[in-house]
């Protein structure tokens, strides 16, 4: 495999419109959904709050960003979509943004023509009339596009059982990866079970999916649709890290600002020299997941020619990154940190699901080595 070619020098910084969306963003999360919000909701049974899905899609804009005008869309990019998830990583808020307003955006867009089913749904998702999300399980890598939810096909119906699907129980539409190729499944029709899973993460649900011979819509076959689903996987894992990012700074921030206040032996706990070593090394790691998130989504927002490249060496990294700042949370708030009612376990729980989701960082660093032209780790 010959090593895909450098793309010219990123631009890792965040743009003037960039930071007027994350203020947007963060101003919705901080009046609908603070920590105590997303805790009730988590307990709740329901899949996300539909207030806080509509005034973040509709009322902001972040369905459509990756949709063009043409089609009812943002006409922005991936740089855009992933402030918004560094903000929902911020907030572990519960909305089903990755899963269908990336990587089910991505799909579409990718097999979209202008009078198609394809583009009527985009223009849904983009208003945030619908949401939808792909049937492959919530773990599947890019390199798993061709097999990952494949189900039966039959005379313009599917059938067939995927599990661990990621928003899948809150969804309006389906996007099936059959033996023939794609195809649309409305979720509330007969013939369509969700059947809601036990989650480590209660803000992000997971469900079964059955399909008991659905009614599909086909919108490509053969290649062009197993390229459309590794082009959302891909998509996916490259936003993930941005999500990722967001969950590992909160997390440092609020340790930081814990250990300050926090006093022993009349000095703050931040103070000793062992904490202080702990949270500098953390720094570090977050200002480089910072840069590897980043490169990620320019990569794919320019569709560079090393974005694959840039995906795993962002997941492979920041996977880790978010998980350690989590432990490294809740472990520095010593007791506190251990309780229901703090939010640190939100965050834990997060990084934690998020570590295995679109491929592990295991999985990410074979495909470095393979695109790089290393040897194996």
């Amino acid at each position: 495999m010959t090593a895909p070619q450098p793309s010219a020098t990123p631009d890792l910084l965040y743009s003037e419109d960039e930071e007027d969306l994350r203020s947007a963003v963060r101003a919705l999360f901080a009046d609908r959904a603070d920590h105590a919000a997303v805790l009730a909701r988590a307990e709740s049974g329901a899949p996300y709050d539909p207030q806080l899905w509509k005034s973040l899609a509709g009322g902001i804009g972040a369905a459509g960003l990756l949709v063009p005008e043409k089609l009812g869309g943002q006409g922005a990019s991936y740089r855009e979509a992933a402030v918004v998830a560094e903000e929902i990583g911020r907030s572990v808020a519960p909305a089903p943004y990755l899963t269908s307003a990336v990587v089910a955006t991505t799909v579409l867009l990718a097999v979209a023509d202008a009078q198609g089913p394809a583009a009527a749904l985009l223009g849904d998702l983009a208003e945030g009339r619908r949401t939808a999300a792909l049937l492959v399980p919530f773990s599947a890598a890019p390199a798993d596009a061709a097999h990952a939810g494949v189900v039966a096909a039959d005379a313009g119906t599917v059938s067939g059982t995927v599990r661990g699907v990621a928003d899948a129980a809150g969804a309006d539409v389906l996007l099936v990866r059959a033996a023939d190729g794609l195809h649309a499944v409305e979720a509330h029709q007969d013939g369509v079970t969700a059947e809601p899973l036990v989650p480590f993460d209660l803000t992000r649900p997971l469900a079964a999916v059955r399909l008991d011979g659905a009614t599909a819509v086909p919108l490509a076959t053969g290649d062009a649709a197993t390229d459309a689903v590794r082009q959302g996987l891909l998509a996916g894992a490259g936003l993930l890290a941005s999500e990722q990012l967001g969950v590992a700074e909160w997390c440092l921030t609020e340790t930081v600002r814990y250990t300050r206040e926090r006093h022993q032996f009349n000095r703050p706990v931040g103070s000793f020299q062992a904490l202080k070593h702990r949270m500098a090394q953390l720094w570090l790691e977050v200002v480089s997941a910072r840069a590897a998130a980043r490169n990620a989504a320019d990569a794919l927002a320019t569709s560079a020619p090393d974005a694959a490249l840039a995906v795993a060496v962002a997941q492979s990294y920041c996977s880790g990154v978010a998980v350690h700042a989590a432990e490294e949370c809740v472990q520095l708030h010593g007791g506190i940190g251990m309780t229901w009612e703090h939010p640190a376990h939100l965050y834990l729980k997060r990084a934690k699901a998020d570590s295995i989701a679109y491929g592990t960082a295991g999985r990410h660093r074979e495909t470095v080595a393979d695109l790089a032209e290393l040897p194996a780790p």
